[in-house]
């Protein structure tokens, strides 16, 4: 073999590592994979569906219950009002659960990556980065979206028997079941775009979960608690996430609520605000 032979540097292979050269929908692809190739991912989203159609069957049972013991005392049952949009919000009544769930995986999608190690793999074959977490973004996007979806659609099928044996109007092409249906969606897309970011910013799978379940558990009832005696607490609370989501659900126009084109502005830079400093975060701090 000649000298010049052995001095001839090997081309890079097509796609190599560090090439940057791999496109959106490889990473993309890439990605569901690793979603997917993962046991606890499909227990995580079969957990979430179980919890809404549980806690969905039990509400619907309790409101049952509750209407028939009225049933007998019409002061009492005059006291409880109009109750079409509290039937037409069980379907939906699971979420306060199943939002944890669904957000702590969005969470570990990212957070995984720098636990394992796999985050120097990963930036190494697309080496700008951002497409990793755009590509994250979008199938946390695609599978909270479907498994929302999903849970809300079973937990209407397992409700409405149930709803119909206690004479309960819950109606599919109801107004405020349409509300409670598609804005529940959005409202579990939001928990979990929030929780990737904080896996971005964290890098932490359990630090993202403990700022998660603060952001729609802990500071909403500490806030609720501390109302009544700090007066500007109950209009500061309208804006945190968990009330900007809900108030999406409510009929328009329900007492202490945003208007709906306001709530819509705040769960927008609850979402947007935190992605953007992650992707900028992404960008600067080393692996």
């Amino acid at each position: 073999m000649s000298t010049e032979t052995m001095k001839r540097p090997r081309a890079a292979a097509p796609g190599a590592a560090g090439s940057g050269k791999l496109s959106f929908s490889g990473v993309l692809r890439s990605e569901f994979i690793k979603f997917f190739s993962l046991t606890s991912t499909l227990i995580l989203i079969l957990a979430t569906i179980v919890v809404m159609v549980g806690f969905a069957a039990l509400s619907t049972w309790g409101i049952g219950q509750t209407m028939e013991m009225f049933a007998s005392n019409p002061e009492m049952a005059a006291q409880m009002g109009d109750m079409d949009e509290a039937v037409a919000s069980l379907p939906a009544s699971g979420l306060i659960f199943a939002q944890l769930i669904v957000g702590s995986l969005a969470v570990m999608v990212m957070s995984s990556e720098f636990s394992t190690g796999s985050a120097r793999s990963t930036f190494v074959a697309v080496p700008t980065r951002a497409p990793v977490l755009w590509a994250k973004a979008l199938l946390v996007s695609i599978v909270s979206i479907v498994v929302a979806l999903a849970s809300i659609l079973a937990s209407f099928l397992v409700a409405k028997p149930i709803a119909d044996n206690y004479k309960l109007a819950l109606d599919f092409d109801s107004e405020a079941f349409q509300r409670n249906l598609w804005f529940g969606v959005l409202y579990v897309l939001m928990v979990a775009l929030i929780g990737l970011a904080l896996g971005t910013l964290l890098r932490n799978s359990a630090g993202g979960i403990v700022v998660l379940t603060a952001l729609f558990f802990v500071i909403p009832i500490a806030v609720s608690g501390f109302a009544p005696m700090v007066s500007w607490l109950a209009d500061a609370a309208r804006f945190l996430p968990d009330q900007a989501g809900a108030a999406l659900m409510k009929i328009p126009g329900a007492e202490n609520a945003l208007e709906p084109w306001v709530s819509s502005l705040v769960v927008a830079a609850w979402v947007l605000v935190p992605l953007i400093g992650a992707a900028l975060v992404l960008q600067r701090r080393d692996i």
